[in-house]
């Protein structure tokens, strides 16, 4: 009998140093896992990342090249190689209007209401003091 105590200790033993090594092993296999998802997601951002930068560059380029072509110069000279006839606006297209445009626009459409009533308006009423 103390013989099979022996090896029931020795069998647990074994079977327990082999599940510490299996669950030790599982951990640093997940530990490996996740660096690696974590490199992974490391790398896609950087790539991300250029091509935001070369969008950008790009977009830079292009907003220069509409400036260039947009410029007086370069819209005459069009003008005279592409034989189109055009004319350069004599008065600016382009108005500012400083005041609020929706009470601009209610005083033009409402004028002839206003005008109505300020000339069916009497005079106005005047007191005067009188010394007794």
């Amino acid at each position: 009998m103390n013989k099979k105590d022996t090896h029931a200790f020795v069998n647990q033993l074994l079977v327990y140093t082999l599940v510490m090594i299996c669950f030790s092993g599982s951990i640093g296999l997940g530990t490996v896992w996740l660096r690696h998802q974590i490199s992974i997601t490391a790398n896609n951002t950087k790539q991300l990342e250029q091509r935001i930068v070369e969008a950008e560059r790009h977009l830079s380029e292009l907003n220069t090249q509409i400036t260039a072509e947009q410029s007086i110069d370069v819209l005459a000279r069009r003008n005279s190689e592409w034989k189109l006839g055009l004319v350069l606006p004599k008065e600016p297209q382009v108005v500012r209007v400083s005041d609020s445009p929706e009470r601009r626009l209610a005083s033009r459409n409402n004028a002839e209401v206003f005008a109505a009533e300020a000339a069916a308006t009497a005079a106005p009423v005047r007191f005067r003091l009188v010394n007794r």
